[in-house]
């Protein structure tokens, strides 16, 4: 094969690790759930306390890997690595589409979400390169001369170290998640103009005089009655939609005593505070930055809310504070730092920052 194409696919080959590693690098939280979620479906529950050291460790090597690649250092070693790296990720987008038990595999992060199909796809194309690239391995040379390979390297290292500490202080510098300023969570949670939900067939399974009887929702049997035993159902998919859905589909505030009060919260005309913490682990850590900024809220008679999926013993720390109750997924995606400030005005978020940015915003 002519070297100039080794040298094109080295490129094609590096430059989306590269990418996909920094972009990644930019939410190395976002990583850590999505390899839960694959913990969870392998019944790997255990590694769950592990999933953002995973995480932060996989985006530094993809993006490592793709510069080696393109400047050639050590290939030998590299070109094994990410064979191994990229059979491996093959493996599990395959699982992913063909098991059905994950939607999206996070190769992208949440900047550029793929079904499960298209990772799967990426990943064969991305296997037939790199695998051109191992097979040719001992004829390619660096671009570069060591030492200067050791240095970038080094620098490229020290980047992606360093910019995931950033954000796990931060949040994203770039924000790609349906709570980012500007957008509206009423119309966030709204159908997209042209979406086609899954048509679905329910068939009940019953048992009467010792025989098991079978129909869908729309043929009830006309002498149905109690003597009809319960057995199960089974939702069969009779034609698929299109995949358009709201960004935000569970969002709901809830009282401690359990009434659903997002409405009248975001009802409210003045500016307001929505202090997203997902537990009180932690809280006399974070708890002293806040004290702070809370009292230079009382004192402009800006009103905050907590919003939590833990909002009673919260409460117990902030007896003058609204607490409202949310879905622990909800606050994931809502706020990768814990916690998380929402300058809200009804419904639009007009700012977003970590508490550690707090005492820099004007409120």
């Amino acid at each position: 094969m002519n070297s100039r194409i080794i040298h094109f696919i080295r490129w094609v080959v590096g430059l989306l690790f590269i990418f996909s590693g920094l972009i990644k690098v930019n939410d190395p939280v976002g990583l850590g759930y999505k390899m839960q979620e694959f913990f969870e479906v392998g019944h790997l529950i255990f590694l769950n306390d592990y999933a953002l050291i995973f995480s932060i460790a996989m985006n530094c090597f993809e993006v490592l890997a793709g510069v080696a690649v393109i400047i050639g250092w050590r290939i030998k070693l590299f070109s094994w690595l990410l064979l191994v790296l990229i059979v491996f990720f093959t493996f599990l987008t395959g699982f992913a589409l063909f098991s059905g038990k994950i939607k999206t595999c996070g190769c992208f992060g949440d900047c550029i979400p793929l079904s499960a199909a298209q990772s799967f796809g990426k990943d064969l194309i991305l296997l037939l390169l790199i695998g051109i690239v191992f097979a040719k391995r001992n004829s390619i040379q660096p671009i570069i001369p060591q030492q200067s390979a050791v240095f970038v390297l080094l620098v490229t290292m020290v980047f992606t170290l360093i910019t995931q500490w950033y954000v796990l202080r931060h949040l994203p510098i770039i924000d790609c998640l349906p709570y980012k300023v500007g957008n509206n969570i009423v119309e966030q949670m709204k159908i997209p103009a042209g979406a086609i939900t899954d048509s679905v067939q329910i068939e009940f399974e019953y048992q009467k005089n010792g025989k098991r009887i079978k129909f869908d929702q729309s043929n009830f049997p006309a002498d149905f009655d109690e003597q009809y035993i319960y057995i199960g159902r089974q939702d069969k998919l009779v034609k698929k939609g299109n995949g358009l859905k709201p960004a935000i589909t569970d969002f709901s505030l809830q009282t401690l005593s359990g009434n659903d009060t997002t409405a009248a919260v975001f009802a409210r005309k003045e500016k307001y505070i929505l202090l997203l913490v997902q537990n009180a682990e932690n809280i006399t850590e974070w708890n002293k930055v806040l004290k702070p900024i809370l009292q230079k809220l009382h004192t402009k008679h800006i009103p905050i809310i907590i919003v939590s999926a833990e909002a009673e013993p919260l409460k117990a720390f902030f007896p003058e504070i609204i607490a409202l109750n949310c879905d622990a997924t909800v606050l994931k995606t809502a706020a990768r730092v814990k916690p998380t400030f929402l300058v809200m005005k009804s419904a639009t978020i007009i700012g977003k920052f970590s508490y550690v940015d707090a005492n820099r915003y004007h409120f």
